[in-house]
């Protein structure tokens, strides 16, 4: 028996890096998963190879969240699950960074995050589940990822308002906080000198980067009844980037 038997689960952002890898672990574990994203090519591949639905969702567009809940209630029936995983990430100082890439990091973001609770909850079955990507910058600061911190910082609360709101049905709703994550947001692999691998193994004491492999079981643990009793929360993996620095 997989962990997600019967379950029915929407994850944004699914053609490649941390969503590819949920909707593959949560496929494994027996969801009838929605592989949601703008990447058409890619995730219509992927959607295939795993035996998935394929949407197309820009997820800052509210009538694509329509569409893509209308698709997935006539595909299924209905929906228990939603990982809010689609992100961007601008690198940018605050005085410098254009109002146009501020609100384009935002609506995607953040309000991506915030119109898949408002379109999704309202269809999913009493006992269902959300998981809000947020990230390690939700927590603390970081210079040069202004615009992106400060969305990451609203999905936190975004997630504890929507806990306590949507609790009386007994949906869950809990945020994935990730540190430097091996995906192709961050890149890490694309430096030929090793530069990046050598950072993270001064920063991250775990010595270190992260592989979206350990995202997707965090969010497999949130998604399924392991986590019964868990729900408001924000949840860091970060291989202990947060807990501080070494002097030694």
């Amino acid at each position: 028996m997989g962990k997600l038997d019967g379950r029915v689960v929407i994850v944004t952002g699914a053609a490649r890096g941390q969503g590819e890898q949920e909707a593959r672990l949560f496929r494994e574990e027996g969801a009838e998963v929605v592989v949601a994203d703008v990447l058409d090519e890619q995730g219509q591949a992927l959607a295939k190879e795993i035996g998935a639905l394929y949407v197309h969702l820009d997820v800052g567009r509210e009538e694509e969240w329509r569409a893509a809940a209308d698709a997935v209630t006539e595909a299924y029936g209905h929906v228990d699950g939603l990982v809010n995983n689609a992100g961007i990430l601008r690198f940018n100082s605050l005085l410098d960074t254009p109002l146009d890439e501020f609100m384009g990091v935002l609506r995607v973001n953040q309000v991506g995050c915030f119109l898949g609770i408002k379109t999704v909850a309202p269809r999913m079955r009493d006992g269902g589940t959300i998981v809000n990507t947020a990230s390690y910058t939700g927590m603390t600061g970081m210079a040069y990822v202004g615009a992106y911190a400060a969305t990451k910082h609203a999905i936190v609360g975004l997630t504890r308002v929507a806990a306590l709101e949507l609790a009386d049905r007994g949906i869950r709703v809990n945020a994935m906080c990730p540190g430097a994550i091996d995906t192709a947001m961050s890149n890490p692999g694309a430096d030929p000198e090793g530069a990046t691998d050598a950072l993270y193994r001064k920063l991250v004491p775990l010595g270190r980067i992260g592989r979206p492999e350990e995202v997707a079981r965090l969010a497999l643990f949130l998604t399924s009844e392991d986590s019964s009793y868990i729900t408001g929360q924000p949840f860091v993996i970060d291989g202990g980037w947060l807990a501080g620095v070494t002097v030694v």
